[in-house]
Parts: C-alpha cells; structure tokens; sequence
C-alpha cells in the first residue's frame, strides 16, 4: 500500500507512538497516509482507539516478528 508519510515508533511505549503519530497527522493533508511501526504490544488497540475517537482512517493493521504496521489516512 502507498503512503505519504512514515513514523517509525518502535521501542517507544505508550504513549508516544499515539502523540507522535498525532504530530505527524496534523502536519498531513486531508486524505493523505500515514505509515507507523511500532513496536509496543498496546499498539494495535491505542491506534484502533486513536482512530475511531479522532475520525481517521485506519486501512490496516498488520503485525510481523513482533512489529506493527499501521496505516491511518488522514480525516
């Protein structure tokens, strides 16, 4: 999948790949990607959270060996 804009938050913990990925949100365009790895176990769950309490867009959750794939568009 394409994507705009990459954050890489791994070996960060809650909440800093949240905040991060907020940051990097604001600075988008409307409907524009924002690609996250991250590597904290509550990943999954803050940025299904994350995105349904902000009205972003989460395309896809995607976990290998340990690291987390999000893509977000943003709203």
């Amino acid at each position: 999948m394409e994507f705009d804009t990459e954050l890489d938050a791994r070996n960060l913990a809650c909440p800093l790949p949240i905040l991060r990925a907020k940051k990097s949100l604001s600075q988008m365009n409307s409907g524009q990607v924002l690609r996250v790895m991250a590597t904290d176990r509550g990943a999954p769950n803050d940025f299904a959270e994350f995105c349904s309490k902000t009205g972003n867009e989460l395309l896809s959750s995607t976990e290998a060996g340990g690291e987390f794939t999000f893509m977000i568009r943003r709203r």
